[in-house]
């Protein structure tokens, strides 16, 4: 047990690195200038390339942790364990919306401002710091 719980935990952390910076990318091409177009592709290039990788790591963490909660009966039926899961369904749109933004700024449409997208960056953030305080300190 304890190696699938060493696998869950690399492959949330490897998950939440990505999205991290994927926000951050959609930061940075909210403010290339029109004109930039060369700039432009290189981050479209490194923004796809960071989700796919993100989404094969999501894949791992979500069956590690899956593993844990029906193998070994880990919460279940604890009140803490009902709010990790729906902060896990939170990351899984979180990441899904990364994607939908992601589509935008392929077809060109017009996107958001890069204050609204560095305030987006943040939520990742507070999702992991629940996830950990909910597991760790187990409140309910």
């Amino acid at each position: 047990m304890l190696w699938v719980k060493s696998l869950h935990i690399v492959f949330i952390a490897s998950w939440f690195a990505g999205l991290f910076y994927l926000p951050r990318i959609f930061v940075n091409l909210a403010m290339v200038p029109p004109q930039s177009v060369a700039e432009r592709e290189r981050l479209m290039l490194m923004a796809r390339k960071l989700l796919r990788f993100t989404t094969v790591l999501a894949v791992p963490a979500l069956g590690f942790g899956l593993w844990l909660f029906l193998g070994y009966g880990i919460g279940r039926g604890a009140g803490w364990m009902h709010a990790k899961l729906a902060v896990v369904l939170l990351a899984i749109g979180y990441h899904h919306a990364c994607a939908l933004l992601l589509r935008r700024f392929v077809d060109g449409e017009p996107g958001r401002s890069h204050r609204w997208y560095r305030w987006f960056n943040e939520v990742p953030v507070f999702l992991l710091l629940a996830a950990v305080v909910l597991v760790v300190v187990k409140p309910f």
